[in-house]
């Protein structure tokens, strides 16, 4: 089943792309979208082309902060009916439960998971596509960055964000943009907050209104079933980097037993260990692509214990090795040593922060 999104994904996309002097409207057509659709935010439409819109758009204009410069500009409102829902809840952390409630259907690509560690909050963000998406990663955590901004306003202080893939040439607009620790070539895409921040009562929350909205949101269309296969794909992408990528894990992560989840897999000629293995591959590309992370942190990223089992994985999957693989598609600085993000990781949990 194609994967899709909201047309509010493209929410702003002309305005940044005229200031950067990119023709928004022949940049559409050719990804195959129509120009009207900025103006239909309810439609869905492929979520795929949004995500080579914007690299192209990247690409074309020479701006490595397109998608974030998208964010910048977005409301708590452009996330349709769910934003009634969002803003009336007590808390922040109910709001960012409720919105991975109603992820379906804003965005069928996106997975956003809560994850306590001590004192600490890790919200991890991935996007289950098997191309890199560098500009929808940034615009999806610059959305769910403004949105917790909107809600606490100056009480909104992240400690840190996270980005897995290199860093811009010029990262002058992402400093402007996250008022905290930006970290890139990281462990996971997300970002980092205190818990006690999570927790802080919502002043504007309206329990009435709250109700009020999800009888609304009740009452939409839903003709499409939820995929078993995507929602597996999306747990096992939050999962893996942090080493708890199992079909217990993510049958627990979906609400539901193991047996259950293998059943339903089982209906679809699908199993387990093969939806890992699909992600392991994406996710392998993208890794081994960018030659700042060690193979030997790629392996952990992945999953695996030691270099040797990844590499025969990787060798198995691609016919050659991860070195040779490396060798014949980047030529680029040497990578980093992995003591620095081994600590991270033992600090949070596999997660890697400065």
């Amino acid at each position: 089943m194609t994967a899709l999104v909201r047309a509010a994904a493209l929410t702003n996309f002309p305005e940044v792309a005229q200031e950067l002097g990119y023709d928004p409207g022949a940049a559409l057509r050719r990804a195959g979208l129509r120009a009207q659709l900025v103006r239909e935010p309810d439609q869905l439409v492929e979520a795929d082309r949004v995500a080579r819109l914007l690299e192209d758009a990247a690409s074309q204009t020479g701006c490595e902060s397109f998608g974030l410069r998208i964010a910048a500009r977005r409301q708590l409102s452009n996330f349709g009916m769910v934003s009634l829902l969002l803003m009336h809840q007590p808390t922040l952390r109910q709001v960012l439960l409720t919105l991975i409630e109603h992820l379906h259907l804003l965005n069928e690509r996106l997975a956003i998971q809560v994850e306590d560690v001590g004192s600490m909050v890790v919200l991890r963000e991935e996007l289950a596509l098997s191309e890199p998406a560098r500009q929808s990663i940034e615009l999806a955590i610059g959305v769910l960055y403004r949105m917790c901004e909107a809600l606490l306003g100056d009480r909104w202080q992240p400690a840190s964000v996270s980005f897995a893939h290199e860093p811009p040439a010029d990262p002058a607009f992402h400093r402007r943009f996250f008022r905290c620790r930006i970290e890139f070539d990281g462990g996971f895409n997300g970002l980092v907050c205190r818990a006690a921040d999570l927790d802080v009562p919502n002043p504007g929350a309206d329990p009435v209104l709250a109700a009020y909205a999800r009888k609304l949101i009740a009452t939409l269309p839903d003709d499409r079933q939820r995929s078993i296969d995507q929602e597996v794909r999306k747990a096992i992408y939050l999962m893996l980097p942090a080493g708890r990528a199992t079909c217990k894990s993510v049958a627990l992560g979906l609400g539901m037993s193991m047996r259950t989840l293998q059943r339903e897999l089982d209906a679809r000629k699908l199993t387990f260990k093969q939806l890992l293995n699909d992600v392991r591959q994406e996710l392998a590309r993208r890794y081994v692509a960018n030659s700042r992370y060690s193979l030997g942190e790629v392996a952990a990223l992945l999953g695996y214990s030691t270099h040797s089992a990844f590499t025969r994985w990787f060798g198995a999957q691609f016919g050659c090795s991860p070195e040779a693989w490396r060798g014949s598609r980047v030529d680029s600085p040497t990578p980093r040593t992995t003591r620095a993000v081994q600590s991270r990781a033992r600090k949070y949990g596999n997660t890697a922060i400065k």
